[in-house]
């Protein structure tokens, strides 16, 4: 291994790297030629009408999604009604206006099933002038959307909810940081929202409404984890920062308000008596590992699988030590297994979400970046028009082991990129000294994390009676950035 000082990498190398690891994983990296034919057919967006869909144009309707986020999925939009009960939209783009069953964009994208982000360039799932424009709920154009209409009471338990297809137009772009600062008293309302007379009562009721549904799922044993997923922040083709990702209230917002139409949607299949692609974690198997674990902490779990009890093992641990808590996390989230797509069909047995607390999930809020949402819009359509599913049983069944298989892969790429990236940044600093806890500790040798820049790597030498959770001080000797190697060693 070796440090090259006098030819640093650049961005140009981490997507010459992430395209090879896509290759090397069954994923294709880029569009064949029979796609961007189609693609040159294509003239507009979608623009049916009928008496089935709802004009909703005039909705006070937001996106929230990352600062450089383009293929916006879902738009919100909330009203409150007498006693506290309060009425919820969401939008999601409707990708299969355009994107057909068998075509040739249909085709890649069942190839990948997801888009892949890593940080040095995105690989779309579906063209760029598709995902970030022509089926993009994108500021101020009108689209075709499933909406599914929830009303809440006062306590946040869903008293009714409803699915149909509607026009819709989003009124304000917004990004998960600069409504965060504003929720929490930390910056000014952006001014995207402040722009639109409403807008603010609109985001206040959205997140109060959020927080509670927040509350619910904590009860019901949903799982709250911190897991370490840094990205490199470029200036030109420089690596010059990692950051970690930081959990805030504008993400809980989106992420309660889409569990909760996942929830709606799988349970609206269900009562229209087809079969559905869900989303799973099952009760973990490993259950016994999980339970050893907290022993480790002077904790007892019950001998049976129990989100409610891990769930608070959890909280007092976070609350303990936040320092080693991503560490913790990353040990449950192992051992509890990975999600999986799974077709559900009504008398079926359920399974069910172990992480999320919930019964009925699917995915449905994401058409635009992965495969299954997709997969789900349709079947929504078909059932709303009273039409024959569009993918039998034995096909959904096929999809879902494939969608699994290739969201792993996706995964395992952005992991493995994560990792080069974190090497670039480290090369022009090998022999400086860094702050560190160790991670883990396998026969294959001992991890470590560094703080500043949040990094992980091998101890290649020195101490070898270190423990997960130890903190120790490191000296960087080297990195390898093709391989997504970082080398340290301890320092007395």
């Amino acid at each position: 291994m070796n440090s090259n000082h006098s030819h640093p990498h650049h961005r140009s190398d981490l997507v010459r790297i992430a395209t090879r690891a896509m290759s090397e994983r069954g994923l294709e990296p880029e569009f064949p030629a029979r796609v961007e034919t189609e693609l040159a057919a294509i003239k507009g967006p979608g623009s049916e009408v009928g008496p089935d869909i709802h004009d909703l144009t005039d909705l006070l309707w937001c996106s929230i999604d990352n600062d450089d986020s383009l293929d916006l999925d879902q738009l919100t939009v909330c009203e409150v009604l007498d006693q506290g009960v309060v009425r919820l939209w969401v939008a999601i783009a409707d990708v299969d206006a355009l994107v057909k069953k068998g075509s040739a964009i249909d085709g890649h994208a069942l190839t990948n099933t997801t888009s892949v982000y890593t940080s040095a360039r995105i690989f779309p799932m579906l063209p760029e002038r598709l995902s970030t424009d022509l089926t993009s709920l994108n500021f101020a154009q009108e689209r075709l959307a499933l909406v599914t209409e929830m009303v809440f009471n006062a306590d946040a338990s869903l008293a009714g909810a409803t699915v149909y297809r509607a026009r819709v137009r989003n009124k304000a772009k917004l990004d998960y940081d600069a409504v965060s600062a504003w929720i929490e008293s930390d910056g000014a309302l952006p001014a995207a929202a402040a722009a639109v007379p409403g807008m603010e009562a609109q985001l206040r009721t959205q997140d109060a409404l959020a927080q509670q549904l927040r509350v619910r799922r904590r009860l019901e044993g949903s799982l709250e984890l911190e897991t370490f997923q840094p990205r490199a922040v470029f200036d030109g083709e420089q690596v010059v920062d990692i950051r970690q990702q930081v959990q805030n209230r504008a993400r809980q917002l989106i992420e309660e308000v889409m569990i909760a139409t996942n929830g709606c949607t799988a349970r609206y299949l269900a009562g229209r008596g087809g079969a559905s692609l869900r989303r799973v974690v099952r009760s973990p198997e490993r259950w016994l590992r999980i339970v050893a674990v907290a022993q480790e902490y002077g904790e007892t779990l019950p001998a049976e699988p129990d989100s409610k009890a891990l769930e608070a093992f959890l909280a007092k641990r976070h609350q303990a030590d936040p320092l080693r808590f991503p560490d913790l996390s990353l040990v449950i989230v192992r051992l509890m297994g990975s999600g999986e797509y799974v077709v559900e069909t009504p008398g079926g047995p359920p399974i069910g979400h172990f992480g999320l607390a919930v019964r009925d999930y699917t995915h449905s809020t994401a058409p635009n970046r992965r495969f299954p949402d997709l997969i789900t819009s349709r079947l929504l359509k078909a059932a709303l028009a009273g039409k024959p599913q569009p993918y039998s049983n034995a096909e959904l069944a096929e999809l879902a082991l494939h969608c699994t298989r290739q969201e792993d892969s996706a995964q395992k790429v952005e992991r493995r990129m994560r990792k080069s990236e974190a090497a670039l940044l480290l090369e022009s600093h090998v022999g400086q000294r860094f702050d560190a806890i160790v991670t883990g500790s396998t026969t294959d040798g001992i991890w470590v994390r560094i703080f500043t820049p949040p990094a992980e790597g091998k101890l290649v030498r020195g101490k070898t009676s270190l423990k997960v959770g130890d903190k120790v001080r490191v000296k960087l000797v080297a990195t390898d950035v093709d391989r997504g190697f970082i080398d340290f060693v301890t320092t007395d």
